[in-house]
This record gives C-alpha cells, structure tokens and sequence, in this order.
C-alpha cells in the first residue's frame, strides 16, 4: 500500500481534479451500483454531506437507534445538515427496524407547522449493534416502506464491505434503491484514511461543493486514492476478520465471558463495569475498549489467528465479567 501510495499519479483534486482519486471513485461507483461517487477525508463528512443534501433546515429523519450518525457524529446531523433525529427500535433484530416502523414513525401528511419527515438513514453492518447484518431482502423491504412513505434513503455503509462478504453478495446487492450510500475505506480495509459517499451525479456535482465547505478539499488526493485502491483489492480478506472474531468468540465463551456471537469482525461482552475488565486485559496486553454496556473487541488485517489465541491465552487468567 505504501509503494503504491507513492507511485500514484497525482493532480490537483481542489481544481482540475487528480487521475487516481477520479478512477477510484469511478471503481467505488461501479461497486455500489450508482451513477458517480466521491471521496472524502473521512466516514463522518461522507455522512455529513449526504444528510445536508437530503434536508432542510427543520426537517426530520429516521435511523435505527444506536446508529453512527446519531451517536458518534457528534450531533452534525443537527448542528450542520440542520435534521431532527429519530430513533427506530431493532424490532427485527440488532440493529434492524421493520418496514411496519418506518411506516409509523414516517406518519402522514399534517399541518403546515408539524414535523416533515424526509429521509430514512439505514446502516449495514450496524456498528453499535455489534456489527450486525441486514440482509438483502430485509434492505429492500425498508427501501420499499421509505419509497411509499415519501422519504429518501442515504445507506451508512461504512462497514457494507463486511456486510456483503459475510452474505457472500456483490455490494451492490445491499445498496438497491437507496438514494445516497458512504463506504469506507479503513474499516477493515486497511487504507489509512477515506471514504466515499455515491449517488447519482446530480448528488456528487452538489456533494463537491459540500466537502468543500466541510474543509474537505485536497491538493494530490492520489496518494491517498492509492491506498483505497489496495484497500479494495484485499475486500475479500475480510473473511479471515470474521472468521477470527468466531474464534475469539468462541474462545471467550468457553471461558465463561458473557460474549455476542458475532456476525461478522466485531464482539462484544456484555459487562455491568467495562472499566476493570479492559484495564485487566490491558495489563496482559490485549486491547479493547468500553462500548456501550460492555467491551468490544475487533479483528482486523492485522490480526491474525495467532494473535488471537494468543489473547485468548492471556485472558484466560482473568476475571470473568460480571
């Protein structure tokens, strides 16, 4: 990645734009089965962008609860695209509301000073849900219930690699019908930065200016463009992510640690105090950090199988959470 980063073919991205980044976005496009793509310094401003396109000042929108763009985005859906967020229950299971919720959180038509609706953010995997998958049907049946609904849809795919290598789909499987979709580059892929967000290319001509004024636009983009090229290139590693996080799973468990079963590379114990449980893995030299009402571990290119019962190893002597 880093030969590649520095052989790239570079220009200037802020003005008449650079050859490599161009010919990503034209490969991440193609990919998700859209019309244009652009990147982007990072997940949040993909998401930023998007939800700017699709609101006005005022306007509500719909997202599983827990979702990234309403937790840890550190509230831009409000305070730049101007959105009022509303959180949908996982009535179909971690991290997935049903058509029958977006129907009724959507609502109908009412007076001209009640709340408008207009879009629905999905997420595919659902991070805080532990790396949770939608599956293809599922997506097109939220699709479906947002389109007779009146809303748009933007699809925080920043892990929809994973999503799609654990249902051993094309990706762009998982993004039919969806108005707008960001995926990232360094979630599991490796790149050191990046992301791009996709749509039509009456989006991506608005979506240029957006990341400008986000402070988003780059000199010589290629190098970093490089990097996403190789990053996509591995996509298929991510299998080995998943299939550690099993075995890490399942090692935790059979040492009596309240553990998830992952779907794809992210697992979770569950713990009433996450404090003591990732400071005892720390003095042994694994690392994890607290995440909600537990402690979240995540494999990645740089993890191997060896590591991994290497940290099962470690863990062993410790304390099982409570």
């Amino acid at each position: 990645m880093r030969e590649a980063m520095a052989g790239a073919d570079v220009g200037d991205d802020v003005l008449d734009g650079d050859p490599t980044l161009a010919s990503l976005q034209r490969r991440v496009a193609d990919l998700l089965g859209l019309e244009a793509a652009l990147w982007t310094p990072t997940g949040c401003m993909a998401n930023a962008i998007a939800l700017m396109d699709h609101l006005e000042r005022g306007d509500r929108f719909l997202a599983p609860a827990g979702a990234h763009v309403l937790e840890a985005e550190l509230g831009t859906s409000a305070w730049l695209a101007g959105g009022l967020p509303a959180p949908l229950p996982h009535s179909a299971g971690p991290g997935r509301p049903t058509p029958a919720d977006i129907t009724a959180a959507a609502g109908g038509v009412g007076p001209y000073f009640g709340l408008r609706t207009r879009l629905l953010c999905l997420e595919n995997t659902h991070n805080a849900a532990g790396g949770a998958v939608t599956p293809a049907a599922e997506h097109r049946s939220l699709v479906a219930a947002a389109d007779d609904a009146g809303l748009a849809v933007h699809l925080d795919g920043a892990r929809l690699w994973h999503a799609a290598v654990a249902l051993d789909v094309e990706p762009a499987v998982l993004t039919a019908g969806a108005d707008t979709v960001s995926v990232c580059l360094s979630k599991g892929l490796g790149a050191p930065m990046g992301s791009v967000v996709a749509g039509s290319a009456a989006f991506v001509d608005r979506a240029w200016r957006l990341r400008k004024m986000l402070g988003g636009g780059i000199r010589q983009g290629g190098v970093l463009g490089a990097a996403g090229h190789v990053a996509l290139d591995g996509m298929a590693d991510l299998a080995d992510d998943h299939e550690h996080a099993r075995l890490l799973a399942e090692g935790l468990a059979a040492r009596g640690w309240p553990v998830s079963t992952p779907e794809t590379n992210i697992v979770l114990v569950t713990t009433s105090d996450p404090a003591p449980v990732v400071a005892g893995l720390a003095d042994v030299g694994v690392r994890a950090v607290p995440f909600g009402p537990g402690v979240r571990f995540v494999t990645h290119r740089d993890v191997s199988r060896a590591d991994v019962e290497s940290a099962l190893e470690r863990a062993a002597g410790l304390p099982v959470p409570a």
